[in-house]
């Protein structure tokens, strides 16, 4: 049956990405889901911009709420054994230093080079682009995870974004509620299709002619 993914589980699939030892920022919205799917057997640590490395998942128990200690949705955060606390300038220096090896990003479009446009649909309008830009740039690897489409059903994978861009040409993985799509120099490179979905399905949502991979897949969740 062909069923787009739900936020919480293209945040599990954004999870699987995750490596052992890896300084990861999540940034708003589904990102900040996948710090509740780390995969078993491996340790990674929580970065954000606001001052905090090793935050944990969400709270399960209400006793455990800090309105102190928020993710970058807003959401109540754990600590965990050696978390830390610093301010901003220490904060972007170890984004713009390099040091962060994985950033996963809200996107409103990308475009086949890799560009993310993920803070306003208008120059002009009330938006803040946060942290996003610096992240874009100074992270090691860059997820953008988004539906597909808009809910008028247009592709948000594009060959050029229209709206304002947050940075260019770095995007290295998209994963969205019906496809993991890696961006290469010759183009998009559809690696992966959630369940029931074709690669001739999610081409008919795409904007860019997609390059097939060898080795497509469905979606192991």
């Amino acid at each position: 049956m062909k069923e787009r993914l739900d936020d919480q589980t293209m945040a599990l699939r954004v999870a699987k990405e995750f490596q052992d030892g890896m300084i990861i920022n999540l940034g708003f919205g589904i990102p900040t889901l996948a710090a509740n799917f780390i995969p078993e057997g491996i340790e990674v640590m929580f970065h954000a911009e606001n001052g905090c490395l090793g935050y944990g998942p969400m709270p399960t128990r209400v006793e455990d709420e800090d309105f102190h200690l928020v993710n970058a949705t807003g959401q109540f955060a754990t600590r965990k054994p050696g978390m830390c606390f610093f301010d901003h300038a220490e904060s972007f220096t170890m984004i713009r230093g390099r040091h962060i090896d994985l950033c996963v990003l809200g996107a409103m479009q990308v475009s086949e080079k890799g560009d993310i446009a993920n803070w306003t649909i208008q120059l002009g309008r009330l938006g803040n682009i946060g942290g996003a830009m610096d992240l874009a740039f100074g992270s090691h690897h860059l997820i953008a995870v988004m539906t597909h489409t808009t809910k008028n059903n247009e592709p948000k994978l594009l060959k050029e974004c229209t709206y304002p861009l947050t940075a260019p040409h770095c995007v290295d993985l998209i994963v969205t509620d019906i496809s993991v799509i890696e961006v290469t120099p010759d183009g998009l490179l559809l690696k992966e299709t959630a369940p029931g979905w074709t690669a001739a399905d999610v081409q008919a949502l795409t904007g860019p002619k997609l390059i097939i991979s060898k080795n497509l897949k469905q979606m192991e969740l």
